[in-house]
Protein backbone atom coordinates (compact mmCIF):
# COMPACT_ATOMS: atom_id res chain seq x y z
CA UNK A 1 0.00 0.00 0.00
CA UNK A 2 3.03 2.30 -0.25
CA UNK A 3 1.99 5.60 -1.77
CA UNK A 4 -1.62 5.15 -0.72
CA UNK A 5 -3.50 6.50 2.25
CA UNK A 6 -4.02 4.00 5.05
CA UNK A 7 -6.52 3.96 7.92
CA UNK A 8 -4.68 5.11 11.04
CA UNK A 9 -6.52 4.13 14.21
CA UNK A 10 -5.19 5.40 17.53
CA UNK A 11 -6.02 5.29 21.24
CA UNK A 12 -4.67 7.05 24.29
CA UNK A 13 -4.85 6.08 27.96
CA UNK A 14 -5.95 9.64 28.70
CA UNK A 15 -9.44 9.03 27.29
CA UNK A 16 -11.94 6.17 27.71
CA UNK A 17 -11.51 3.06 25.55
CA UNK A 18 -13.81 0.09 25.10
CA UNK A 19 -12.21 -2.36 22.69
CA UNK A 20 -15.10 -2.02 20.25
CA UNK A 21 -13.92 1.18 18.60
CA UNK A 22 -10.89 3.37 18.14
CA UNK A 23 -10.88 6.76 19.78
CA UNK A 24 -9.65 8.23 16.50
CA UNK A 25 -9.64 6.74 13.00
CA UNK A 26 -7.76 8.99 10.60
CA UNK A 27 -7.80 8.69 6.84
CA UNK A 28 -6.36 11.16 4.39
CA UNK A 29 -7.06 14.66 5.71
CA UNK A 30 -9.60 13.91 8.44
CA UNK A 31 -9.59 12.33 11.89
CA UNK A 32 -12.92 10.74 12.78
CA UNK A 33 -13.35 10.64 16.57
CA UNK A 34 -15.62 8.30 18.47
CA UNK A 35 -18.40 10.06 20.35
CA UNK A 36 -17.22 10.77 23.88
CA UNK A 37 -19.27 10.06 26.97
CA UNK A 38 -18.59 11.85 30.28
CA UNK A 39 -16.46 8.96 31.52
CA UNK A 40 -13.41 9.49 33.67
CA UNK A 41 -10.70 7.43 31.91
CA UNK A 42 -9.02 6.63 35.23
CA UNK A 43 -12.11 5.10 36.84
CA UNK A 44 -14.07 4.03 33.77
CA UNK A 45 -17.19 5.51 35.38
CA UNK A 46 -19.42 8.49 34.65
CA UNK A 47 -18.23 11.60 36.44
CA UNK A 48 -20.20 12.84 39.40
CA UNK A 49 -22.12 16.08 39.13
CA UNK A 50 -24.66 17.60 36.82
CA UNK A 51 -24.75 18.39 33.14
CA UNK A 52 -21.89 20.92 33.25
CA UNK A 53 -19.56 18.41 34.87
CA UNK A 54 -20.53 15.80 32.29
CA UNK A 55 -20.06 18.20 29.36
CA UNK A 56 -16.64 19.22 30.69
CA UNK A 57 -15.56 15.58 30.91
CA UNK A 58 -16.70 14.94 27.34
CA UNK A 59 -14.60 17.86 26.13
CA UNK A 60 -11.62 16.82 28.26
CA UNK A 61 -11.77 13.38 26.64
CA UNK A 62 -11.92 14.93 23.17
CA UNK A 63 -9.03 17.24 24.03
CA UNK A 64 -6.95 14.30 25.26
CA UNK A 65 -7.56 12.38 22.03
CA UNK A 66 -6.86 15.42 19.86
CA UNK A 67 -3.61 16.16 21.68
CA UNK A 68 -2.55 12.51 21.54
CA UNK A 69 -2.50 12.76 17.73
CA UNK A 70 -0.52 16.01 17.83
CA UNK A 71 -3.44 18.29 17.09
CA UNK A 72 -5.19 21.11 18.94
CA UNK A 73 -8.84 21.89 19.62
CA UNK A 74 -8.90 24.56 16.90
CA UNK A 75 -8.27 21.77 14.37
CA UNK A 76 -11.82 20.54 15.01
CA UNK A 77 -14.06 21.28 12.03
CA UNK A 78 -17.34 19.88 13.37
CA UNK A 79 -18.81 19.24 16.82
CA UNK A 80 -21.95 17.17 17.38
CA UNK A 81 -23.69 17.45 20.75
CA UNK A 82 -26.27 14.88 21.87
CA UNK A 83 -28.23 15.62 25.04
CA UNK A 84 -31.06 13.73 26.72
CA UNK A 85 -32.77 16.95 27.78
CA UNK A 86 -32.88 19.87 25.34
CA UNK A 87 -33.07 22.21 28.35
CA UNK A 88 -29.48 21.23 29.16
CA UNK A 89 -28.09 22.86 26.03
CA UNK A 90 -27.50 26.23 27.71
CA UNK A 91 -25.37 24.59 30.39
CA UNK A 92 -23.44 22.63 27.75
CA UNK A 93 -22.87 25.87 25.85
CA UNK A 94 -21.29 27.50 28.91
CA UNK A 95 -18.71 24.74 28.95
CA UNK A 96 -18.36 24.72 25.16
CA UNK A 97 -17.33 28.39 25.10
CA UNK A 98 -14.32 27.69 27.32
CA UNK A 99 -12.94 25.20 24.77
CA UNK A 100 -13.66 27.38 21.72
CA UNK A 101 -13.13 30.97 22.90
CA UNK A 102 -12.44 32.44 19.45
CA UNK A 103 -12.73 30.00 16.54
CA UNK A 104 -15.98 27.99 16.56
CA UNK A 105 -16.46 24.87 14.40
CA UNK A 106 -19.55 23.80 12.50
CA UNK A 107 -22.01 22.29 14.96
CA UNK A 108 -25.08 20.09 15.35
CA UNK A 109 -27.14 19.86 18.54
CA UNK A 110 -29.82 17.22 19.05
CA UNK A 111 -31.75 15.83 21.99
CA UNK A 112 -32.15 12.06 21.79
CA UNK A 113 -34.17 9.48 23.68
CA UNK A 114 -31.21 7.87 25.43
CA UNK A 115 -27.44 7.65 25.62
CA UNK A 116 -25.10 4.81 26.67
CA UNK A 117 -24.47 4.31 30.39
CA UNK A 118 -27.27 6.69 31.31
CA UNK A 119 -25.21 9.74 30.36
CA UNK A 120 -26.90 13.11 29.98
CA UNK A 121 -24.61 14.26 27.18
CA UNK A 122 -22.37 12.78 24.50
CA UNK A 123 -20.11 14.83 22.22
CA UNK A 124 -18.16 13.91 19.11
CA UNK A 125 -15.69 15.73 16.90
CA UNK A 126 -14.37 15.64 13.36
CA UNK A 127 -10.80 16.89 13.18
CA UNK A 128 -8.69 18.18 10.29
CA UNK A 129 -5.55 16.19 9.51
CA UNK A 130 -3.25 18.24 7.34
CA UNK A 131 -0.44 15.73 7.14
CA UNK A 132 -2.68 13.03 5.71
CA UNK A 133 -2.21 9.29 6.18
CA UNK A 134 0.16 8.14 3.45
CA UNK A 135 2.60 5.93 5.39
CA UNK A 136 5.96 7.64 5.89
CA UNK A 137 5.01 10.38 3.43
CA UNK A 138 3.49 13.47 5.03
CA UNK A 139 1.19 15.31 2.66
CA UNK A 140 0.33 19.00 2.68
CA UNK A 141 0.76 19.72 6.37
CA UNK A 142 -0.09 23.39 5.93
CA UNK A 143 -3.58 23.02 4.49
CA UNK A 144 -5.71 25.98 5.52
CA UNK A 145 -9.07 25.64 7.23
CA UNK A 146 -11.59 28.00 5.60
CA UNK A 147 -14.55 29.30 7.60
CA UNK A 148 -17.51 31.18 6.20
CA UNK A 149 -20.75 32.80 7.32
CA UNK A 150 -23.35 34.59 5.23
CA UNK A 151 -26.13 36.92 6.34
CA UNK A 152 -28.45 34.96 4.04
CA UNK A 153 -28.59 32.09 6.52
CA UNK A 154 -28.94 32.03 10.32
CA UNK A 155 -25.77 32.93 12.21
CA UNK A 156 -24.73 31.89 15.70
CA UNK A 157 -21.83 32.97 17.93
CA UNK A 158 -21.41 29.30 18.87
CA UNK A 159 -20.90 27.85 15.40
CA UNK A 160 -19.61 28.61 11.92
CA UNK A 161 -22.05 27.97 9.08
CA UNK A 162 -19.47 26.06 7.06
CA UNK A 163 -15.91 24.96 7.72
CA UNK A 164 -13.95 23.74 4.71
CA UNK A 165 -10.83 21.65 4.91
CA UNK A 166 -9.17 19.83 2.03
CA UNK A 167 -11.94 18.51 -0.23
CA UNK A 168 -14.95 18.85 2.09
CA UNK A 169 -17.24 21.56 3.41
CA UNK A 170 -18.80 20.68 6.77
CA UNK A 171 -22.02 22.61 7.38
CA UNK A 172 -23.63 23.34 10.71
CA UNK A 173 -27.04 21.70 11.00
CA UNK A 174 -29.66 24.12 9.77
CA UNK A 175 -32.83 24.84 11.68
CA UNK A 176 -35.90 26.28 9.92
CA UNK A 177 -34.99 29.82 10.94
CA UNK A 178 -35.74 32.79 8.71
CA UNK A 179 -32.39 34.65 8.66
CA UNK A 180 -34.17 38.01 8.36
CA UNK A 181 -36.18 37.59 11.56
CA UNK A 182 -34.00 35.13 13.44
CA UNK A 183 -37.11 33.13 14.28
CA UNK A 184 -38.60 29.82 13.23
CA UNK A 185 -40.71 30.17 10.11
CA UNK A 186 -44.45 30.04 10.50
CA UNK A 187 -46.05 26.85 9.26
CA UNK A 188 -45.94 23.09 9.53
CA UNK A 189 -43.11 20.64 8.94
CA UNK A 190 -43.20 21.24 5.17
CA UNK A 191 -42.51 24.94 5.59
CA UNK A 192 -39.82 24.13 8.15
CA UNK A 193 -38.12 21.62 5.86
CA UNK A 194 -38.15 24.08 2.97
CA UNK A 195 -36.56 26.78 5.15
CA UNK A 196 -33.84 24.47 6.46
CA UNK A 197 -32.94 23.47 2.90
CA UNK A 198 -33.07 27.10 1.74
CA UNK A 199 -30.58 27.95 4.48
CA UNK A 200 -28.25 25.20 3.29
CA UNK A 201 -28.57 26.44 -0.28
CA UNK A 202 -27.79 30.02 0.79
CA UNK A 203 -24.65 28.89 2.61
CA UNK A 204 -23.45 26.95 -0.41
CA UNK A 205 -24.16 29.83 -2.78
CA UNK A 206 -22.12 32.10 -0.51
CA UNK A 207 -19.06 29.91 -1.11
CA UNK A 208 -19.83 29.36 -4.81
CA UNK A 209 -20.65 25.67 -4.40
CA UNK A 210 -23.60 24.10 -6.26
CA UNK A 211 -26.38 22.44 -4.27
CA UNK A 212 -25.74 19.16 -6.06
CA UNK A 213 -22.24 19.02 -4.55
CA UNK A 214 -23.89 17.72 -1.35
CA UNK A 215 -22.76 14.14 -0.77
CA UNK A 216 -24.55 13.34 2.50
CA UNK A 217 -27.68 14.67 4.20
CA UNK A 218 -28.70 13.94 7.80
CA UNK A 219 -32.28 14.79 8.71
CA UNK A 220 -33.38 15.02 12.35
CA UNK A 221 -37.15 14.91 12.92
CA UNK A 222 -39.04 15.17 16.17
CA UNK A 223 -41.78 12.97 14.72
CA UNK A 224 -40.88 10.25 12.27
CA UNK A 225 -44.48 10.30 11.05
CA UNK A 226 -43.53 13.57 9.32
CA UNK A 227 -41.14 11.76 6.98
CA UNK A 228 -43.57 11.65 4.06
CA UNK A 229 -44.20 15.40 4.30
CA UNK A 230 -40.46 16.06 4.54
CA UNK A 231 -39.82 13.84 1.52
CA UNK A 232 -42.34 15.78 -0.53
CA UNK A 233 -40.35 18.96 0.03
CA UNK A 234 -37.00 17.19 -0.22
CA UNK A 235 -37.87 15.96 -3.70
CA UNK A 236 -38.29 19.57 -4.86
CA UNK A 237 -34.67 20.31 -3.90
CA UNK A 238 -33.01 17.10 -5.12
CA UNK A 239 -31.91 16.74 -7.86
CA UNK A 240 -31.21 20.45 -8.22
CA UNK A 241 -29.55 20.86 -11.62
CA UNK A 242 -30.25 19.55 -15.10
CA UNK A 243 -27.04 17.51 -14.92
CA UNK A 244 -28.09 15.92 -11.64
CA UNK A 245 -31.60 15.30 -12.94
CA UNK A 246 -30.21 13.60 -16.03
CA UNK A 247 -28.51 10.99 -13.84
CA UNK A 248 -31.13 11.14 -11.03
CA UNK A 249 -28.41 12.04 -8.49
CA UNK A 250 -29.47 12.26 -4.85
CA UNK A 251 -27.07 12.31 -1.88
CA UNK A 252 -26.59 9.56 0.66
CA UNK A 253 -29.04 10.11 3.51
CA UNK A 254 -29.82 9.28 7.12
CA UNK A 255 -33.11 10.10 8.86
CA UNK A 256 -33.15 10.12 12.67
CA UNK A 257 -35.95 10.81 15.12
CA UNK A 258 -34.89 13.37 17.72
CA UNK A 259 -36.47 13.69 21.15
CA UNK A 260 -36.31 17.47 20.70
CA UNK A 261 -34.52 20.11 18.65
CA UNK A 262 -33.29 23.62 19.49
CA UNK A 263 -35.97 26.34 19.53
CA UNK A 264 -38.70 23.70 19.43
CA UNK A 265 -38.16 23.04 15.74
CA UNK A 266 -39.71 19.99 14.08
CA UNK A 267 -36.81 19.39 11.70
CA UNK A 268 -33.10 20.09 11.43
CA UNK A 269 -30.88 19.21 8.46
CA UNK A 270 -27.14 18.71 8.29
CA UNK A 271 -25.05 18.45 5.12
CA UNK A 272 -21.59 17.24 4.12
CA UNK A 273 -20.51 18.87 0.88
CA UNK A 274 -17.76 18.17 -1.63
CA UNK A 275 -15.17 20.89 -2.23
CA UNK A 276 -13.53 20.29 -5.57
CA UNK A 277 -11.18 23.26 -5.28
CA UNK A 278 -9.71 21.98 -2.06
CA UNK A 279 -8.29 24.41 0.48
CA UNK A 280 -4.93 26.18 0.07
CA UNK A 281 -2.19 25.29 -0.58
CA UNK A 282 -3.74 22.48 -2.63
CA UNK A 283 -3.52 23.24 -6.32
CA UNK A 284 -6.58 25.04 -7.60
CA UNK A 285 -8.69 22.63 -9.62
CA UNK A 286 -11.56 23.25 -11.98
CA UNK A 287 -15.01 23.07 -10.47
CA UNK A 288 -16.03 19.41 -10.42
CA UNK A 289 -12.41 18.57 -11.26
CA UNK A 290 -12.84 15.65 -8.87
CA UNK A 291 -15.89 13.60 -9.77
CA UNK A 292 -18.69 12.64 -7.38
CA UNK A 293 -19.28 8.90 -7.69
CA UNK A 294 -22.73 7.64 -6.67
CA UNK A 295 -23.37 3.92 -6.50
CA UNK A 296 -26.22 1.49 -5.74
CA UNK A 297 -26.17 -2.29 -5.64
CA UNK A 298 -29.08 -4.73 -5.77
CA UNK A 299 -27.48 -6.56 -2.86
CA UNK A 300 -28.67 -3.88 -0.44
CA UNK A 301 -31.98 -2.01 -0.11
CA UNK A 302 -32.53 0.71 -2.72
CA UNK A 303 -34.37 3.95 -2.01
CA UNK A 304 -35.26 6.47 -4.73
CA UNK A 305 -34.61 9.38 -2.34
CA UNK A 306 -31.04 8.41 -1.46
CA UNK A 307 -27.95 6.83 -2.96
CA UNK A 308 -26.46 3.93 -1.03
CA UNK A 309 -22.98 5.41 -1.22
CA UNK A 310 -21.56 8.64 -2.58
CA UNK A 311 -17.80 8.91 -3.00
CA UNK A 312 -15.83 12.09 -3.31
CA UNK A 313 -12.07 12.38 -3.09
CA UNK A 314 -10.92 9.99 -0.34
CA UNK A 315 -14.24 9.19 1.36
CA UNK A 316 -17.38 7.16 0.68
CA UNK A 317 -20.49 8.31 2.54
CA UNK A 318 -23.12 5.61 3.09
CA UNK A 319 -26.85 6.03 3.61
CA UNK A 320 -28.20 4.61 6.87
CA UNK A 321 -29.01 0.93 6.55
CA UNK A 322 -32.09 -0.58 8.12
CA UNK A 323 -32.35 -4.33 8.83
CA UNK A 324 -34.14 -4.91 5.53
CA UNK A 325 -33.57 -8.02 3.44
CA UNK A 326 -32.92 -6.61 -0.06
CA UNK A 327 -34.58 -9.65 -1.66
CA UNK A 328 -37.87 -9.36 0.20
CA UNK A 329 -37.80 -5.62 0.91
CA UNK A 330 -38.94 -6.36 4.47
CA UNK A 331 -37.38 -6.12 7.93
CA UNK A 332 -35.79 -9.45 8.84
CA UNK A 333 -37.42 -11.60 11.48
CA UNK A 334 -35.82 -12.04 14.89
CA UNK A 335 -34.60 -9.70 17.58
CA UNK A 336 -32.14 -6.84 17.68
CA UNK A 337 -29.11 -9.09 17.13
CA UNK A 338 -30.55 -10.43 13.86
CA UNK A 339 -31.50 -6.90 12.85
CA UNK A 340 -28.02 -5.58 13.63
CA UNK A 341 -26.52 -8.39 11.53
CA UNK A 342 -28.76 -7.51 8.57
CA UNK A 343 -27.95 -3.81 8.78
CA UNK A 344 -24.25 -4.65 8.82
CA UNK A 345 -24.67 -7.15 5.97
CA UNK A 346 -26.24 -4.36 3.93
CA UNK A 347 -23.30 -2.09 4.71
CA UNK A 348 -20.89 -4.88 3.78
CA UNK A 349 -22.70 -5.45 0.47
CA UNK A 350 -22.50 -1.75 -0.39
CA UNK A 351 -18.84 -1.50 0.58
CA UNK A 352 -17.95 -4.59 -1.46
CA UNK A 353 -19.92 -3.29 -4.46
CA UNK A 354 -17.42 -0.42 -4.70
CA UNK A 355 -14.42 -2.75 -4.41
CA UNK A 356 -13.73 -2.01 -0.76
CA UNK A 357 -13.87 -4.06 2.42
CA UNK A 358 -15.08 -3.47 5.96
CA UNK A 359 -11.46 -2.84 6.94
CA UNK A 360 -11.83 0.46 5.06
CA UNK A 361 -14.63 1.72 7.35
CA UNK A 362 -13.48 4.65 9.48
CA UNK A 363 -16.72 5.62 11.28
CA UNK A 364 -19.91 3.79 12.26
CA UNK A 365 -23.07 5.47 13.59
CA UNK A 366 -25.56 3.23 15.42
CA UNK A 367 -29.12 4.23 16.31
CA UNK A 368 -31.04 1.82 18.57
CA UNK A 369 -34.60 1.96 19.90
CA UNK A 370 -33.57 0.45 23.22
CA UNK A 371 -30.16 1.32 24.60
CA UNK A 372 -30.39 -1.83 26.75
CA UNK A 373 -30.05 -3.80 23.49
CA UNK A 374 -26.50 -2.59 23.05
CA UNK A 375 -24.88 -5.79 24.38
CA UNK A 376 -26.74 -7.84 21.77
CA UNK A 377 -25.83 -5.33 19.07
CA UNK A 378 -22.18 -5.51 20.09
CA UNK A 379 -22.21 -9.30 19.73
CA UNK A 380 -23.18 -8.90 16.09
CA UNK A 381 -20.87 -5.91 15.63
CA UNK A 382 -17.74 -7.79 16.74
CA UNK A 383 -18.17 -10.33 13.94
CA UNK A 384 -17.95 -7.54 11.36
CA UNK A 385 -15.31 -5.38 13.06
CA UNK A 386 -13.18 -7.79 15.13
CA UNK A 387 -10.30 -5.31 15.42
CA UNK A 388 -12.54 -2.47 16.61
CA UNK A 389 -10.89 -0.09 14.14
CA UNK A 390 -13.69 2.33 13.18
CA UNK A 391 -14.60 5.26 15.38
CA UNK A 392 -18.17 4.87 16.64
CA UNK A 393 -21.28 6.71 17.80
CA UNK A 394 -24.23 5.10 19.60
CA UNK A 395 -27.46 6.91 20.47
CA UNK A 396 -30.89 5.75 21.56
CA UNK A 397 -33.92 6.87 19.55
CA UNK A 398 -37.60 6.34 20.27
CA UNK A 399 -38.55 5.38 16.71
CA UNK A 400 -37.01 4.16 13.47
CA UNK A 401 -38.37 3.69 9.93
CA UNK A 402 -40.30 0.45 9.35
CA UNK A 403 -40.48 0.09 13.15
CA UNK A 404 -36.95 -1.32 13.07
CA UNK A 405 -34.96 -1.80 16.26
CA UNK A 406 -31.70 -0.51 14.80
CA UNK A 407 -30.27 1.61 11.99
CA UNK A 408 -26.59 1.94 11.08
CA UNK A 409 -24.65 4.20 8.74
CA UNK A 410 -20.96 4.44 7.96
CA UNK A 411 -18.18 6.51 6.47
CA UNK A 412 -15.66 4.55 4.43
CA UNK A 413 -12.17 5.42 3.24
CA UNK A 414 -11.52 5.61 -0.47
CA UNK A 415 -7.80 5.05 -0.95
CA UNK A 416 -7.79 5.59 -4.69
CA UNK A 417 -9.83 8.77 -4.44
CA UNK A 418 -12.22 9.80 -7.19
CA UNK A 419 -10.93 10.71 -10.64
CA UNK A 420 -10.64 14.04 -12.35
CA UNK A 421 -13.34 14.81 -14.88
CA UNK A 422 -12.19 13.94 -18.37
Amino acid sequence: MSGYNAVAAKNTENAPSNGLSSQSAAFSHYNNLSAQLPINPQTGELVAGGIKAQAEQCFENIKAIVESIDHVMSDIVRITVFVKNIQDVDAVDEVYKTYFPTYVPARTTVAVADLPKGASVQIEALVSHGEGTIPNAPQAGDLIKLTNNTANAPTSPLSTQTVAFSHYNNLSAQLPIDPKTGRLVVGDVKEQTAQALKNIKAILESIDVPFDDIVKINIFLTDLADTEAVNEVYSRFFPDSSIARAVAYVPARTVVEAAALPLGASVQIEAVVSHGDGTPPQAIEDRHGIVIWANNTENAPIDELSTQTVAFSHYNHLSAQLPIDPKSGKVVSGGVKEQAEQSLKNIKAIVESINHSLEDVVKVNIYVKNIADLDAVDEAYKAFFPQGTPARRVVGVSNLPHDALIQIDATVSNAEGTPRKA
